[in-house]
């Protein structure tokens, strides 16, 4: 974040102002210069000493939901250290502000409701939501916008899935220096149909059930023009919408506007980074494999159409590609037979017998690998796991759903059912494992590899659209920087604690697609990488004098 220090404010405004204040750390000179003599305690402490009061403070907390609220009031008051402390500790802090406790958050929004955070824009807003976001003090360049219809795997949220857009936007500059300034969560609060929110006295929401039909599409049409209008080049990532509009709102709009759907686009790369280094552990291609997947929402086939993807990039014409990737939902195996079935599913709806569940497709199909995203809680029983092992020297198991209550196994259920065996990737975190003589350490499939380092180099190139070639170039990147190391220890993913370095280089991939592909409005210049690092946020204090 630049600060001019002609525009700074003085004495208690500065104190009020997250983005500007440094508490304890106001310097001698900055006291005097700022109006700041007497507000604060005499001792000027050093932002690491701050960090370290937080965090023993914030350890001795009972419980995750405890430390996620200590950590959301560090936000609202200093998001200098807040940031410090987040990626210092990123493996500690992650699953606090982002899954698995931001599932619990949302649950909860209204009971640990403090202070705002972005935007609420409201059925009842319409005619007017420019204006609305005008009210908004900063020139906002990444929103994050949801309608709370499908937190995580927890459902209807309504206005309480705030908790997410704000969490993803904490994750974009924890893990690619996006500058928090510009970051600007919204929820547009089309009702509810989750009735226990309704009857709950402290849901922030509107108390009525969910919009539907062409009110709904209105709404949205008005926020994107709107937004377009009052933040010209901002870019827009839908995130956590049911998949009835998912689906066709990036449709709609991914070829206008710079947009994206992280629950399709960004979960599709983070797998595919994952198969690939799944691949080298197993020495085969990626046409050897077969996927069977859990679930065919936006999660599935969004994995299955980047897969697909990957494949024809390496000369496998596309029917071929589509016919290695096979859908299960609650009805069971998903072929051609059936009718009714929603367009994302049709690519995948191959001629073969009807399974009514999954286990009996695994059994039909022998697939190489397993992709759980319905967030079924157990789905990948000892039964499939063990099938798994019996099919495959080395299965690719891939638990993906979240919170941890919705995981389809744990990662020493996956491990010990296959004899150590597994290629296993997870949704949540979870805890090293040993098994066989020897410890797994399994590594979290987390968007958070994937969505920072795409937002940086859009941001950076003022791109125009945001691509599936781009997710792609993501993905590629994100496993090359998976070491033989990190394979020998099972995991297919890099240690989070690089996931800033890994983010840039990502932004660069990213850049360079924008740029080839002529969708940048910012000149080239000679050294990406450069350009890059140019926008990465620094959350160490600067100085005001």
């Amino acid at each position: 974040m630049k600060v001019n220090p002609n525009t700074i404010p003085h004495g208690i405004a500065l104190l009020q102002n997250p983005l500007l204040n440094k508490g304890t750390a106001f310097t001698e000179v900055e006291r005097d210069s700022l109006d700041l003599r007497g507000l604060l305690p005499p001792h000027v402490q050093t932002q690491d000493e701050q960090v370290a009061r937080f965090l023993e403070n914030m350890r001795r907390l009972p419980d995750p939901l405890e430390k996620f609220i200590a950590l959301s009031s560090l936000h609202d008051r200093n998001v200098a250290l807040y940031f410090r402390v987040v990626c210092d500790n990123l493996d500690e802090i992650m699953p606090l502000i982002y899954t698995p406790t931001v599932g619990l958050a949302c649950q909860r929004f209204g009971h640990i409701f403090q202070r705002h955070r972005g935007m609420f824009i409201s059925i009842n807003d319409r005619g007017r939501i420019a204006d609305i976001l005008k009210n908004w003090p900063y020139k906002a360049g990444i929103i994050v916008v949801t309608d709370g219809e499908r937190i995580l795997g927890l459902g209807d949220q309504g206005a309480n899935g705030m908790g997410i857009p704000v969490g993803k936007l904490s994750l974009y500059t924890a893990c690619a220096g996006i500058d928090p300034a510009i970051c600007l969560p919204i929820t547009l609060d089309m009702g509810t149909n989750n009735e226990d929110l309704l009857a709950d006295p402290y849901y922030v929401g509107l108390r009525r059930h969910r919009v539907t039909g062409a009110a709904y599409d209105e709404l949205v049409d008005e926020f994107i023009t709107a937004a377009r209008e009052v933040f010209p080049s901002v870019i827009i990532q839908f995130e956590d919408f049911a998949n009835h509009n998912a689906f066709r709102l990036l449709e709609k709009y991914q070829d206008k506007i710079c947009t994206f759907n992280d629950d399709i686009q960004g979960t599709a790369a983070v797998a595919l980074a994952g198969v690939l280094s799944a691949l080298r552990v197993k020495d085969t291609a990626l046409m050897d494999e077969k996927f069977l997947f859990l679930g065919a929402g936006e999660a599935a086939t969004g994995i299955a159409d980047l897969l697909v993807a990957a494949m024809v990039a390496q000369g496998t014409d596309l029917q071929s590609a589509r016919q290695r990737c096979w859908l299960v939902d609650s009805k069971g195996l998903v072929v051609q037979s059936r009718s009714g079935l929603a367009a994302q599913k049709l690519p995948y709806a191959h001629d073969f017998a009807e399974q009514a569940d999954f286990l009996s497709a695994l059994k039909a199909l022998q697939p190489t690998a397993i992709i759980g995203v319905a967030a079924v809680s157990g789905a990948f029983s000892t039964e499939v796991l063990e099938t798994m092992a019996e099919i495959n020297a080395a299965p690719i198991i891939f638990a993906l759903s979240n919170p941890t209550s919705k995981a389809e196994c744990t990662a020493e259920e996956a491990y010990y059912a296959t004899k150590g065996r597994a290629l296993f990737a997870c949704g949540s975190p979870f805890a090293p494992v040993q098994c066989c003589g020897k410890t797994r350490v399994p590594r979290q499939g987390n968007n958070a590899y994937i969505f920072p380092g795409l937002g940086l180099g859009a941001i950076a190139t003022g791109a125009m659209r945001i691509t599936d070639e781009m997710f792609l170039a993501a993905a590629q990147t994100l496993a090359a920087y998976v070491t033989p190391a990190d394979l020998e220890q099972g995991s297919l993913l890099p240690p989070l604690t690089s996931v800033r370095e890994v983010s840039v280089h990502i932004a660069v991939a990213v850049a360079e697609v924008i740029f080839e592909r002529g969708l940048a409005t910012k000149s080239r210049p000679e050294n990406l990488l450069e350009l890059v690092r140019a926008h990465v946020f620094d959350p160490r204090y600067p100085s005001y004098v």
